[in-house]
């Protein structure tokens, strides 16, 4: 997802007049920067920020907020035609005080003894390599970046305070402090009000970063004064040269302020802190960058996802059962939705991707501008045959019980000849990972469940139907057999429904019955497709297991 210079491919007059139409969510977020600078003109340079702490270990949510800022970034460029040179600074807030020890990291007695201390000197409790925990994060996190090819530049905050690069802002917040208190007091409480100050001087004697009132201040001279909490001696320090930072509402303020940060989004969790922070950067004298609030990540218990708590899925995670492009997907939908990040929204992202991938080919510009992969592929999608989806592998390894892709493939060639894993790479990782995760979900929550007299009967005559048909015979062929033998059924006639001839059609729970009967499972993919891609004679023996009783009692 790397973007370099846009190509005159890219900027066909078709699409470009698709976008400017364009009601998905990027070009949406892109306008609001055109509309910034349609009077006075484009600058120099148009700068996206995303913002992350490294006091925990990356999560998903860090990464879709770099994501879909890169999304926003392109639509940009499509609507402006390249008309400003763009860059997205992932910056880090790696000096800020440690707060608590995680709950997911080793070696907590050690970190206890760093709390208060600048992220980037508390040593990383995953090695003893000398390494800080905020360098660790960091390298982490850009590691990850890498991997989705993001184009984008890193910024510790720790270098930018100590090489001198804010310096100049925070001369400016020394010399607006009591307009910038006037706008912050107001919404604290009654005592965190008397220790307040936008200020964080880091302590020369411990080296804790210290939340302490000032007692004096020397715009002229660069300095704020501070009485040391532990010895009571009164301490002058300098605001610049990495000397103190920011609390960090106003620290958010500085960095758009100093950056000149044209636009920045955050989780709904932030709005107020956004009106805030977006005031005090009027107060410095800038103009606060453009952004919308997205809605949060949740774990399947329902609760926000944590760095510190390690709730939720990890990019590792996701990627250890799934593609990039799957992720990335499931970021570009609905994001001012909360959604629920856990294992089981998995396979639908992943053939969910692939039916829109499909789909682009055939679509019109403005169809495709509304399409996730022009959105995830910088305009420029792939083009993949995927012949056999995600949850049909899911359901080819729970019925086949493949230990290895070896047998998968024997399926995938007999259904599909000619397809094989060198020339259909991305089915071969999706082999994998289907293998996977029915190892790591799917089969630990398998319940067979014995069928009783009516489903008995169904089996009978869905096996006497398939041993009429031939074994190529192709899946909707299957489907039909298998919906005549339920239409015969009283139990799963719907009259909601109406069948091929008029009559009435089947309901969904005879194929809820077949999941639950023969693969243990709640749902699973179109039946006559998987029975196509499993072998007739495989699923007659299947249904036989059935019959017997032998399912249900293994």
């Amino acid at each position: 997802m790397s973007e370099n210079r846009l190509t005159e491919i890219d900027l066909n007059e078709d699409m470009i007049a698709a976008a400017a139409e364009s009601k998905a969510w990027p070009f949406e977020e892109a306008r609001k920067l055109v509309k910034r600078y349609e009077k006075s003109g484009y600058p120099e340079r148009i700068l996206f920020e995303t913002g992350y702490g490294p006091s925990g270990l990356p999560h998903i949510g860090t990464f879709g907020e770099v994501a879909r800022t890169s999304m926003v970034r392109h639509a940009f460029r499509v609507l402006t035609r390249d008309a400003a040179p763009t860059k997205i600074l992932c910056f880090s807030d790696d000096m800020d005080g440690l707060r608590k020890v995680p709950d997911n990291v080793p070696n907590r007695e050690m970190m206890e003894t760093w709390l208060g201390k600048p992220l980037s000197r508390v040593p990383d409790p995953f090695s003893d390599d000398g390494v800080s925990f905020g360098a660790a994060n960091n390298a982490r996190l850009r590691a990850f970046l890498d991997r989705f090819g993001f184009d984008y530049e890193f910024a510790s905050a720790t270098d930018y305070y100590t090489s001198g690069r804010f310096d100049e802002a925070l001369m400016r917040m020394l010399a607006v402090y009591d307009e910038v208190m006037a706008i912050i007091l107001p919404t604290l409480g009654e005592e965190r009000r008397a220790t307040y100050s936008p200020f964080l001087p880091i302590c020369p004697r411990t080296g804790v970063v210290l939340q302490v009132p000032m007692i004096a201040r020397n715009p002229e001279a660069g300095t704020v004064t501070y009485v040391d909490p532990e010895t009571g001696e009164e301490v002058e320090t300098a605001v610049t040269g990495g000397k103190v930072k920011c609390q960090w509402k106003a620290d958010w303020a500085l960095r758009w302020f100093a950056l000149g940060v044209d636009y920045e989004m955050a989780g709904k969790d932030l709005i107020d802190s956004v009106t805030l922070s977006s005031k005090v950067c009027r107060a410095l004298g800038g103009p606060p960058p453009e952004g919308f609030n997205y809605e949060l990540f949740l774990d399947e218990n329902g609760q926000k996802i944590s760095k510190s708590k390690g709730n939720g899925l990890t990019i590792d995670d996701w990627l250890t059962y799934a593609s990039e492009e799957s992720l990335a997907l499931y970021m570009f939908q609905k994001p001012k939705t909360a959604k629920k990040l856990y294992f089981d929204v998995i396979p639908k992202a992943v053939d969910e991707y692939f039916t829109f991938l499909s789909a682009y080919g055939r679509q019109d510009w403005r169809t495709r501008l509304n399409n996730p992969v022009w959105h995830m592929h910088d305009g420029n999608p792939p083009a993949i045959d995927n012949p056999v989806p995600f949850a049909m592998l899911l359901n080819l390894v729970s019925a086949s019980n493949a230990e290895n892709s070896d047998v998968l493939w024997g399926y995938i060639t007999r259904y599909a000849p000619g397809v094989t894993a060198e020339n259909h790479p991305q089915l071969a990782q999706l082999v994998g990972y289907a293998i996977r995760y029915f190892h790591d979900f799917v089969k630990p929550t398998k319940v067979f469940r014995p069928a009783d007299d009516v489903e008995q009967a169904a089996l009978r005559g869905i096996d006497e139907k398939l041993a009429g048909l031939a074994s190529d015979a192709d899946g909707q062929v299957i489907q039909n057999a298998i919906l005549d033998v339920a239409r015969a059924i009283e139990r799963y006639q719907d009259a909601s429904k109406k069948g091929p001839d008029g009559g009435v059609g089947v309901s969904g729970s005879f194929f809820q019955m077949l999941y639950q009967v023969l693969l243990g499972q709640e749902r699973g993919p179109r039946f006559g497709s998987f029975v196509a891609l499993y072998g007739i004679d495989e699923t007659r023996a299947l249904v036989q297991k059935a019959l017997a009783g032998e399912l249900a009692a293994a």
